[in-house]
């Protein structure tokens, strides 16, 4: 019998810090204005990255799209729905999709295709990279990347995914310099513009946009310098009847909320660096320092952004901050059982923590599970014979235990 725990934790907040975190992905641009009649910059070897991008519904309805050459028919995206077809989900529908004449590269976000049309072959993992960070802005402008947000503010998606995007490669990127190209929609602006005629659109170059800081903008003044940070990891662990761990793997993030005057040089160092696996970094953080001395040192960008991502892979020895007992018995003619299960903190002391599933696979023979949980949902599936048991937090202060008793038959 194995349980699968997977949880999130923690969050960890700090005021007038100036130790910043931060994270945000600013795609170098392949092609730079340099006046008019000048030569523009390209990658050699590498045609025009992204030709048309189209943004499809679960439904398969095609609700936008955009060109920044030659228009594309909306029948190249038939391969792409002959993959969703063949795909168990939607999440497993393949990202890059090879045609006769295209390639489609495509990403699932909130429900949302973002479906892109590449003409020559170019490195996919920056294409996704991309795509990633257009429903990126779409969340930050209008607060969530749903169709209907997308719909009610369509004029500025276009005007956002102008300033993105310069002649099929990434441009602006950075959420500070398209704040200052494009201002976010408000009630407000959206009567002044509706009266005045006038539109989101900056009428100056963003201060940060030709400085070697592209991803901060100038001028930046607080009343009150703060810094707030997030570290949150996901743990997945496989636990035997024992209570001993036999495999954990964390995925981790750190997130941040900067709020300093100026042009802050901050540095963030760990108790132990070492344990940090394939390590992403925002492109603020100055990577030979890091390479030598394993502290990261950046000046960030103002406002919200993700300064690294990280895993700790299992070949390191995790601490599951929680235990998992569980006892089953079954009668003498094995038609029935019990099957007893409880989940406590470790410790007394500890951020609470959040989303947490026990999942247990229960052998082929059992037929159906009547539980009775403390606390949490739950749902026995007599097809895969998987048990998963949701708790929404354990407060680690407390001592608390969670426990599930159930019949089986």
């Amino acid at each position: 019998m194995s349980a699968c725990i997977r949880m999130l934790l923690i969050r960890q907040s700090t005021g007038h810090s100036k130790d910043g975190v931060l994270a945000a992905f600013s795609a170098a641009s392949a092609s730079v204005r340099r006046g008019p009649g000048a030569e523009s910059l390209t990658f050699p070897g590498v045609g025009k990255m992204i030709h048309s991008l189209f943004l499809i519904n679960c439904s398969g309805d095609i609700f936008l799209e955009k060109h920044w050459k030659s228009v594309v028919s909306q029948s190249v995206c038939d391969y792409f729905f002959e993959a969703q077809e063949k795909a168990a989900d939607v999440e497993n529908v393949p990202p890059v999709i090879s045609t006769p004449h295209h390639y489609l590269i495509s990403i699932y976000r909130d429900k949302l295709f973002f479906v892109s049309v590449i003409q020559t072959e170019v490195p996919p993992l920056f294409v996704i990279e991309f795509l990633h960070r257009v429903a990126d802005t779409f969340q930050d402008y209008f607060g969530e990347c749903s169709e209907a947000a997308i719909k009610d503010n369509v004029v500025i998606v276009y005007e956002l995914l102008e300033e993105m995007l310069d002649n099929g490669f990434p441009l602006a990127t950075e959420s500070n310099i398209l704040k200052e190209l494009i201002k976010p929609p408000t009630i407000l602006r959206s009567v002044v513009n509706s009266i005045t005629g006038s539109s989101n659109v900056g009428d100056t170059l963003p201060t940060g946009q030709l400085s070697n800081i592209p991803w901060r903008r100038a001028g930046v003044k607080y009343t009150n310098n703060e810094a707030y940070f997030d570290v949150i990891e996901e743990i997945d662990a496989i636990i035997d009847k024992s209570g001993s761990t036999v495999f954990a793997e964390i995925q981790g993030v750190i997130d941040a909320c900067i709020k300093l005057s100026g042009m802050p040089d901050l540095s963030l160092s760990f108790m132990n660096p070492r344990l940090l696996d394939d390590v992403s970094f925002h492109p603020c953080i100055r990577f030979k320092r890091w390479e030598s001395e394993r502290v990261l040192s950046f000046i960030p960008p103002d406002g919200n952004f993700r300064l690294i991502s990280y895993r700790v892979s299992s070949q390191n020895l995790v601490a599951i901050p929680v235990y998992v007992k569980h006892s089953i018995s079954f009668k003498e003619n094995n038609s029935c059982g019990r099957f007893d299960i409880t989940i406590g903190p470790k410790q007394n002391m500890g951020k609470t923590i959040e989303g947490i599933t026990v999942t247990v696979h229960m052998p082929k023979v059992v037929l159906n599970m009547n539980l009775t949980p403390t606390q949490g949902n739950y749902t026995f599936d007599p097809v895969t014979k998987v048990q998963p048991l949701q708790i929404k937090s354990i407060n680690m202060g407390c001592g608390e235990n969670h426990s599930t008793k159930a019949s089986k038959s």
